[in-house]
């Protein structure tokens, strides 16, 4: 009885050996945040933008009215003028593609220029939209560094596109600086590739919050030279190089969360 009383213990000192303390429930670590995805999202918070996947919003650009409704990835922007013949055109486009409707009536259109009114309609809301289409599958950032301009200090973002889901601009590279004390956009440039390319810059004028969100206008610059390496523009700026073009001015801004 001793005997088996001491194989009994043994293996029970075993066991216990063997199986050790208990384990602690496995708890998940959040990894922690890029710098480049840190500051686009404190911009995107600032800028009161962060609700903009379940929002409508109308305006007016360049004689032009335009709509926006999107709702957790369904979406359909309009754009509506009048044309030089008196004729009433209505564009209307979603996830499924875009129509245009000439005095309420859908018009056959080619699709070179089913193309292209989609691109001047998606340009007028994704610029309208800024920063908040910085968080998109397709986008790739980048931080470049601190940069000073006209005495202020900027987080300098770099944005390029993945191929797949990035559009037919998906090779279009953005710049944008966010002031380091509050991360308002206050400038951002482009080299886009469509329409026979180019460069831009542009510098956010009028900022108004409705509804909560940061509403600006920009003043419209390029290069004298626009096969310059972007990354050098705002040294441009700086120095006073850039040509205004023209200014970008929203009018009639509505906006609603949903």
């Amino acid at each position: 009885m001793k005997k088996t009383f001491t194989i009994v213990a043994t293996l029970t000192l075993l066991l216990a050996a063997c199986s050790g303390p208990a384990k602690e429930e496995a708890t998940e670590v959040t990894p922690p945040k890029s710098k480049e995805q840190e500051v686009i999202d404190k911009a995107i918070a600032f800028h009161g933008m962060a609700g903009l996947g379940n929002a409508d919003f109308s305006l007016t650009f360049r004689e032009r009215d335009y709509t926006y409704s999107n709702a957790n990835g369904m979406y359909e922007y309009t754009r509506t003028h009048t044309d030089s013949t008196g004729a009433m055109i209505y564009d209307v486009m979603n996830n499924e593609g875009l129509i245009r409707y000439i005095n309420n009536k859908e018009a056959e259109i080619t699709e070179e220029r089913r193309a292209a009114f989609t691109r001047s309609i998606n340009s007028v809301v994704y610029f309208f939209r800024l920063p908040f289409g910085l968080n998109d599958a397709a986008v790739v950032k980048e931080y470049i560094g601190e940069t000073d301009i006209k005495g202020k200090i900027y987080h300098e973002v770099k944005v390029t596109f993945e191929q797949e889901g990035g559009g037919e601009d998906f090779d279009d590279v953005f710049l944008y600086w966010f002031d380091k004390e509050d991360y308002s956009m206050d400038y951002f440039a482009y080299l886009y590739h469509t329409d026979g390319g180019g460069m831009r810059f542009r510098e956010a004028i009028n900022p108004q919050r409705l509804n909560g969100v940061l509403v600006q206008d920009y003043v419209n610059l390029r290069p004298e030279n626009e096969d310059i390496d972007i990354m050098t523009i705002d040294e441009l700026y700086e120095a006073g190089e850039l040509k205004v073009l023209s200014e970008i001015i929203n009018e009639k801004v509505q906006i609603k969360m949903k």
